[in-house]
């Protein structure tokens, strides 16, 4: 496992590298509000050894924890999450253009890449790819949310018919309620993108059901073994 900041590279990330070169395909995994590029470096063992994992580093710091970050500044309110949208939409355009480095410097193309985060990172997975389909297969959101704010920019139909979703959430998140499941499902059916939506009973977590369930999610993708035994 290792740190990495490339010359001109969009974030700090962390790799658990393939066994293989090239990669038989690339998971980028997304952490939530307050994590890092770390959160996932246990699970990212469980992916199959033939397939590259890369967990990038959120831009902004939060508060003086110097291991704290976040894709955009979110306050909770009676009313609901109340996003910073320009930060949001900046960090979408900048994980376009992440994943079309980490892409091009490991020699995977956008028919083996999947994009994947909890929470906050579900959103930024789903953002992505709703609004460049053409970029990644899939996308996974774990406990996280369809921004309303991306429908605008949600103009590719036809690209969206062949991306893969995956949709999980808790059935108690206190955090993210699980009608923001039962919205985000709407919205991929609406847009007939095929996907897997998946209730889990727990808070804002992630479980071992769940991720047993998203590693063999992920192996069907790229057709290889990538499931906890």
């Amino acid at each position: 496992m290792m740190s990495q900041l490339l010359p001109g590279a969009q974030f700090t990330y962390f790799i658990r590298p393939a066994h293989v070169s090239p990669p038989r395909g690339c998971l980028i995994l997304l952490h939530g509000v307050g994590g890092n590029e770390r959160n996932f470096s246990e699970i990212s063992k469980w992916v199959d050894p033939n397939i590259l994992v890369v967990m990038p580093q959120g831009p902004i710091a939060l508060s003086n924890n110097a291991d704290q970050f976040a894709w955009f500044h979110v306050a909770f309110t009676k009313d609901g999450p109340q996003i910073n949208e320009q930060e949001a939409d900046e960090s979408r355009l900048r994980l376009l253009v992440f994943i079309k480095e980490m892409q091009a410097l490991y020699q995977v193309d956008s028919s083996n890449t999947i994009v994947a985060g909890f929470s906050q990172g579900g959103i930024m997975s789903a953002s992505v790819a709703l609004t460049f389909p053409n970029a990644v297969l899939g996308f996974a959101n774990l406990s996280g949310r369809i921004l309303p704010e991306i429908k605008p920019h949600i103009n590719n139909l036809e690209g969206l018919k062949k991306l893969q979703g995956y949709l999980a959430h808790g059935q108690f998140d206190s955090t993210l309620p699980i009608s923001f499941l039962f919205q985000a499902d709407e919205l991929l059916n609406d847009l007939n993108v095929p996907h897997a939506t998946k209730i889990y009973p727990m808070d804002h977590e992630i479980s071992e059901n769940e991720l047993k369930d998203f590693l063999q999610w992920v192996g069907e993708q790229f057709e290889v073994t990538a499931s906890i035994t």
